[in-house]
C-alpha cells in the first residue's frame, strides 16, 4: 500500500525534480506521515529534508525560542490554533499560494484569518471514541451527544486530554463555549469532570486507551478513532448531535528561516493532490484541504455531521486561549470529584 502511494507521488513530482538545497521542517502530524513526506520529497527533488517531529505546542515554543535566529523553514501540521498564534506573534511569513482557489473554503479562511501567514492542510472533526466490547459488557449504548457523556454509567470511564498541552482538548473547550455560551459550557465541564478518569498530556492518548480497553469512552478527533479501528481495535466513533467543532490542521513558512525559497517549494508541493496523499498512506483519515483529492469512504464527511460555525480567529488568539485554559484549570481541573 505504501509503495503504491509513493509511486503516485513520484509521478506527481517528476516535473519538479530539478530542486536542490535543503529544507528544515517541524512536522506535527503522525510520525509515519512525516517520514513518508520527507522520504518522497527528498527522493523526487534532490532536496535534503531535515525533519523534526514535535507536537504543535512544542513547535510553537521552539519557533519562539529561535525567533532571533530561526533554524526552521517550515512547520507542517498540528492543530491550527498554534499556527494562528505564530502568525499573530510575527513568527511566520506572509505568503499567498497560487493554489488557494483549489482548496476548500475552510482552508482558505485559515489563510485569510492569519493574513496569509498559514493555510489549512486538513480538517478533523471532534467527537467521541468508544470501546464496543466494554460498552456491550456494561450493556450501555455509545454516547451520541455531549449530554450523554454526563450519564452516571460513564462515571470514571471517560478520558480526555489536558487543554494546557493538547490542541484536541482546547478545541473541545472552544467548541462548547461557542455552542452553549461560556457560563453553561463551564457548568457542563464541571459536571463532566465527575466522569473523567484522567486528563492525559497527549490528544491521542484517550482514544488509544479506549482502543486497548483501559477506558470506555474518549473525547477525540474522529479520524484518530478511525486509525485505531483500521489497526484492528474494537472501537467506534460518533459526533455529538448538538453540534461539534473541528481542527484545521495547518502549515506555515517560518519568517527569516535559513532556506525560505526551498520552504516555498515544499509548501506548494504539500498543497498539491499528490502531496496530500500521505496522511491516508499512513492510516490517518483527516480530510485533505485540496478539493481535487479523492475522498476515502473511511473519512468523516463534514457535510454529514453538525459542525458549528467555529470562530478560528477569535479562539486561536493567544490571549483568549490562555484565558480559557486558565479558567478551566481553576474552575474544572482543580475541583474535587
Amino acid at each position: 500500500m505504501k509503495t503504491h502511494w509513493i509511486g503516485l507521488a513520484l509521478l506527481w513530482m517528476s516535473a519538479a525534480a530539478s530542486a536542490q538545497g535543503q529544507v528544515n521542517i517541524i512536522c506535527s502530524v503522525q510520525a509515519e506521515w512525516c517520514n513518508l513526506m520527507s522520504t518522497v520529497y527528498s527522493r523526487t527533488t534532490g532536496t535534503k529534508v531535515n525533519m523534526t517531529a514535535k507536537g504543535s505546542g512544542e513547535a510553537l515554543a521552539q519557533l519562539n525560542a529561535e525567533k532571533a535566529n530561526p533554524k526552521t523553514d517550515i512547520w507542517f501540521g498540528g492543530t491550527g490554533d498554534p499556527h494562528l498564534q505564530a502568525a499573530e506573534q510575527g513568527l511566520t511569513l506572509e505568503y499567498k499560494s497560487p493554489q488557494l482557489s483549489d482548496l476548500y473554503p475552510w482552508a482558505q479562511k485559515q489563510a485569510s484569518d492569519s493574513k496569509f501567514r498559514t493555510v489549512g492542510v486538513y480538517l478533523g472533526p471532534l467527537g467521541f471514541g468508544y470501546n464496543k466490547e466494554l460498552l456491550a459488557k456494561k450493556k450501555v449504548g455509545p454516547p451520541q451527544s455531549w449530554a450523554d457523556l454526563l450519564r452516571p454509567e460513564f462515571k470514571g470511564d471517560v478520558q480526555m486530554a489536558n487543554p494546557a498541552s493538547s490542541g484536541t482538548a482546547y478545541t473541545m473547550i472552544a467548541t462548547l463555549v461557542q455552542l452553549m455560551g461560556e457560563d453553561k459550557a463551564f457548568d457542563y465541564m464541571k459536571n463532566l469532570h465527575k466522569n473523567i478518569s484522567t486528563y492525559t498530556r497527549s490528544g491521542t492518548a484517550p482514544v488509544k486507551a479506549a482502543a486497548r480497553g483501559e477506558t470506555a469512552v474518549s473525547i477525540s478527533f474522529v479520524h484518530d478513532v478511525t486509525t485505531e479501528s483500521v489497526n484492528g481495535f474494537p472501537v467506534g466513533s460518533a459526533t455529538p448531535s448538538e453540534g461539534t467543532g473541528a481542527e484545521v490542521g495547518s502549515m506555515s513558512i517560518v519568517k527569516s528561516g535559513p532556506n525560505t525559497e526551498a520552504a516555498k517549494k515544499f509548501y506548494e508541493w504539500a498543497l498539491t493532490p499528490g502531496g496530500q496523499q500521505f496522511g491516508l498512506a499512513a492510516k490517518q483519515f483527516q480530510l485533505p484541504s485540496n478539493t481535487k483529492v479523492g475522498k476515502d469512504p473511511r473519512m468523516t464527511d463534514p457535510a454529514r455531521i453538525k459542525l458549528i460555525n467555529y470562530d478560528y480567529a477569535k479562539y486561536g488568539a493567544s490571549a483568549e486561549r490562555r484565558r480559557l485554559i486558565a479558567k478551566w484549570e481553576r474552575e474544572v481541573q482543580n475541583q474535587g470529584r
